[in-house]
């Protein structure tokens, strides 16, 4: 009987065609409102992971059954070029019901601990509403300290329209802050990076030590603070 040969095959390669996420829906925000809930407030953060600079919380109370041209454009912040944001950031204060931000410096940072310090800021940003909520959808944290009815939701700020609109306003807050801080304390790139841990951040954290902004209790900040 006769034996059969086979040769290697290299394995087939397949492209695979990148699409661009899909944005963010109404669904949680529809059910909610069907179950007679009217003040449904999105929250989100901007900077918990910076290594200079504060962290700023957003809420934003879209009106029920919103149609405005706008929102299929919105994303992430993080999904959005600057230029973006900023036209969103505008369309969101001039449309929505109530805006705020709650902002956490990093000295406190450094002493509650990130973490703490975000919930706190969500927290003002919730409070500072000026037309209060009855219900608010956070992403990925729950907020204990508030009395409302609340939902946290994983990928909350790709999921949920509300919350990703309140990314943006954190975002867009956040960057401002940074190119303001950038020229109190020059020599860091804060404007460029707004104050993440950067190849260039971290080399200019080497060569000048931290500043008053820093967040003096996160590693690499630790780092750059011991004596050469």
């Amino acid at each position: 009987m006769r034996t059969m040969k086979f040769s290697a095959v290299a394995p087939l390669k397949v492209k695979v065609k990148k699409t661009k996420s899909d944005p963010p829906s109404l669904v949680e925000e529809n059910v909610l409102s069907a179950e007679g809930y009217r003040l449904i407030a999105g929250v989100d953060e901007a900077g918990r992971g910076a290594l200079a600079g504060p962290v700023v919380a957003a809420a934003v109370i879209l009106p029920t059954s919103p149609a405005f041209h706008w929102l299929k454009l919105v994303r992430d912040s993080k999904e959005l070029p600057a230029v973006k944001r900023e036209s969103l950031f505008d369309l969101i204060k001039q449309d929505a019901v109530a805006v705020s931000v709650g902002i956490i410096a990093p000295q406190t940072i450094d002493v509650i601990g990130i973490l703490n310090a975000t919930k706190i800021a969500m927290c003002y940003a919730v409070e500072q509403l000026t037309t209060p909520p009855d219900f608010i959808l956070i992403d990925f944290l729950r907020l204990p300290q508030l009395r409302i009815h609340q939902k946290p939701i994983v990928r909350g700020d790709k999921l949920c329209l509300s919350i990703a609109c309140a990314s943006i306003i954190a975002k867009v807050t956040r960057d401002r802050i940074m190119v303001e801080l950038d020229q109190l304390h020059p020599g860091y790139g804060l404007a460029d990076h707004k104050g993440y841990g950067t190849r260039k951040h971290v080399s200019c954290l080497h060569q000048n030590g931290p500043s008053p902004i820093h967040r003096h209790s996160f590693a690499p900040v630790i780092e750059a603070a011991q004596p050469k």
